[in-house]
């Protein structure tokens, strides 16, 4: 029973820190690194979709990489502020 409290808690402790040194390399950021993820995933969707869409989906490709340089924008003044 004690190797598996031990076990238990040495993963607690493993989860726990890797969830800093994440926060610390995204600078403390999670929301932001967060939506920088969605909207990655967001313009690799719009780059698979079947057709134009009448200019839709390339305006929106174009649209989410302004987001995406805006929220990377914002991380690294955050970090350097």
């Amino acid at each position: 029973m004690r190797s598996r409290a031990f076990v238990f808690v040495l993963l607690v402790i493993i989860t726990l820190t890797g969830g800093y040194l994440v926060g610390c390399a995204t600078g403390g950021q999670p929301h932001m690194q967060a939506a920088l993820d969605e909207l990655r995933a967001a313009r690799s969707e719009l780059q698979v979709a079947e057709g134009d869409k009448g200019g839709h989906r390339v305006k929106a490709i174009a649209l989410v990489d302004e987001a995406i340089g805006e929220v990377q924008a914002g991380i690294e003044f955050a970090r350097t502020h």
